[in-house]
């Protein structure tokens, strides 16, 4: 039935439990998704137990409950689904997922922790936290690291002590291109096109290096560029259930950027969570001409850029090569299917990329739980292991959760694929991982 939500059936939890039965017995005749996540593990195994004997409709409702919290919504079940639709079994596993969440949470409620992480409800507005820690970014970083701090954060909002914060940043993006966009966006010769950036939450509060970089390299290829951030993309939310406040996020952001569209913009987004969100969730939450023109005219960074080498009119002009770079390919921009735009990118540059196809297992806010935490590292173990064995100059990703998760497990401060290219032209700046205090 897709994912319609002004459909009776959509919120019967006795439809839903068909559905889900349904599509579990379809999977357990599959199991070509077995080695992806956690979720299929699980569900096979229980599905392999003697009193189940391979029939679905002989589970528990705690089983198809803990199958759905142990998805993490990476997407690449669809990819490698051979039934999704328009297939007549019609096997959406993600959204399905999704479905049981929300269905849940309007029985049940969002927990204190979903509402935290996807920073709705319980602060009043999306992104206060951000501004709030912008405005005193040395005493929210100095908590961020304390392990007292770190515990009381566990204790009470079940992320766990291991997990690292995001450093704040003591400038949001937006508030930096307002200052020096002017400055940054200087243009040599006629524009080629124009774009509006929507940063991303993490870009906007803790990565806005890579928001710099995305600019200069954005007006090193005369691009026009304007940025809007009404707020976050509302994944996170939607993540935990939040339905609510799902749709408002979604709502506020295709209004502000479906105006720059009309006005001739096309959408660039460095984040592929963001950037999958408004191509592929937005058009099926809302269900409007308004979210589908958001759809067809966003763009991830790397697949914008790209685009202009497709077309003769990206700059080649680099000035140093970096090396060799192990690349993550992070889940949700292979969910985008535009193939491999990040690493071609960054060889045109004469860099030697490694392409690494392994998933984070943080996707969204799961990884940052306590109780996901060791399971979460089991499966983001084979990433670890390929950035260690690769031994490379750089390690790049555009996934700002896969940064912090390689971090965690290497040691390793990985740079997104713009910043490879920020410096490879040399546009000024400290080098890739750093940001810049002034033009």
């Amino acid at each position: 039935m897709g994912f319609n939500l002004a459909s009776e059936q959509f919120w019967s939890e006795s439809a839903l439990d068909q559905e889900l039965r349904r599509v579990f017995d379809i999977c357990n005749g599959c199991r070509r998704c077995y080695p992806l996540c956690p979720s299929f593990n699980t569900l096979f195994r229980r599905l392999d137990d003697e009193q189940v004997d391979g029939e679905a409709d002989k589970l528990g409702v705690g089983d198809l409950r803990v199958v759905g919290d142990e998805c993490y919504q990476c997407k690449l079940c669809y990819n490698h689904c051979p039934y999704t639709p328009p297939h007549r079994w019609a096997i959406d596993f993600p959204r399905l997922m999704l479905r049981q969440k929300v269905v849940q949470a309007r029985r049940e409620g969002v927990s204190l922790q979903d509402r935290f992480l996807g920073r709705t409800d319980l602060i009043g507005r999306t992104d206060l936290i951000g501004r709030l820690a912008a405005m005193s970014a040395p005493v929210f970083n100095l908590l961020n690291r304390a392990r007292w701090s770190r515990r009381f954060i566990e204790a009470t909002l079940g992320i766990h002590r291991d997990w690292p914060l995001p450093e704040y940043a003591s400038e949001p993006f937006d508030r930096w291109f307002r200052r020096e966009g002017a400055r940054a966006c200087v243009i040599n010769g006629p524009p080629q096109g124009k774009v509006v950036l929507y940063p991303t939450c993490s870009v906007n509060y803790s990565d806005i290096a890579v928001g710099q970089a995305a600019v200069r390299v954005l007006a090193k290829n005369r691009i026009e560029v304007a940025v809007e951030y009404p707020r976050c993309c509302g994944m996170p939310a939607l993540d935990g259930g939040d339905l609510k406040s799902a749709l408002e996020a979604a709502r506020a952001n295709v209004r502000v950027l479906g105006e720059r569209i009309k006005a001739g913009f096309d959408v660039v987004v460095p984040g592929p969570t963001c950037s999958y969100v408004f191509k592929q969730e937005y058009p099926a939450l809302l269900e409007d001409e308004a979210s589908r023109q958001v759809s067809a005219h966003t763009f991830d960074l790397s697949e914008y850029l790209m685009r202009l080498h497709g077309e003769g009119r990206l700059s080649t002009e680099f000035r140093s090569k970096p090396g060799t770079i192990a690349y993550q390919l992070p889940c949700h921009l292979k969910a985008q299917n535009i193939g491999f735009k990040s690493r071609d990118l960054m060889e045109l540059t004469g860099a030697k990329v490694d392409l690494i196809e392994k998933c984070s297992a943080v996707d969204g806010t799961w990884g940052m739980k306590a109780q996901y935490h060791e399971l979460s590292l089991k499966w983001a173990k084979p990433l670890l292991d390929a950035v260690q064995a690769a031994k490379p100059d750089l390690v790049a990703t555009d996934c700002p959760l896969s940064a912090l998760r390689i971090f965690q497990g290497t040691g390793r401060r990985a740079v997104h694929p713009v910043q490879v290219l920020h410096e490879a032209y040399g546009l000024g700046g400290e080098g890739p991982g750093g940001s810049e205090t002034s033009s």
